[in-house]
């Protein structure tokens, strides 16, 4: 099996969605050795959202069972007609595998934009449908900017985790 490394560096002036804390790194020298601080929210970078970030009785990053994170997934291509991405942009495409990861052209981008790819609600359904426990997409949220939080829930809901801001440039 082969492994890749889907996450984004954390690093100054990295890619942040709006309102989120603009994460800060500051390194000090103790003498005998080196500290590093680190301000940051749970949403910096490539992250899993907690089903307790849209779900208040949800559980806690830590709750969320490993398998959903480990093992074989299946990369899927997806150039969406507008913004969000239809449930027939995702018929067919994701095997029996029950993990997924959509790679869009996204992954090439470095700063945000409002209209970045993600999930209408059908799609979701479908994943669901699909036996899918992880989904993850290269853009800021598997969720669209002006979404209500539908998305989310319904894939927390059916225990499915999400993974957001990958790097599948090289995938």
């Amino acid at each position: 099996m082969t492994w890749y490394d889907v996450t984004r560096p954390l690093a100054a002036g990295m890619l942040v969605y709006p309102g989120d804390t603009v994460p800060s790194f500051d390194q000090k020298d103790q003498g005998k050795y080196l500290i590093s601080d680190l301000h940051l929210s749970t949403h910096t970078g490539t992250h899993i959202d907690a089903p307790i970030h849209y779900l208040k009785t949800g559980g806690t990053v830590d709750t969320i069972p490993l398998e959903n994170l480990t093992g074989s997934c299946r990369v899927i291509d997806i150039n969406p007609k507008n913004s969000l991405i239809s449930r027939e942009e995702l018929v067919g495409k994701t095997g029996n595998e029950k993990r997924i990861l959509i790679r869009t052209p996204y992954s090439n981008k470095n700063t945000f934009e409002h209209d970045y790819p993600s999930l209408s609600l059908e799609a979701a359904e479908y994943l669901i449908s699909c036996g899918i426990v992880c989904a993850g997409i290269d853009s800021p949220s598997i969720e669209s900017f002006n979404g209500d939080g539908t998305v989310h829930r319904h894939l927390l809901q059916n225990n499915c985790t999400i993974i957001e801001l990958l790097d599948l440039t090289g995938v």
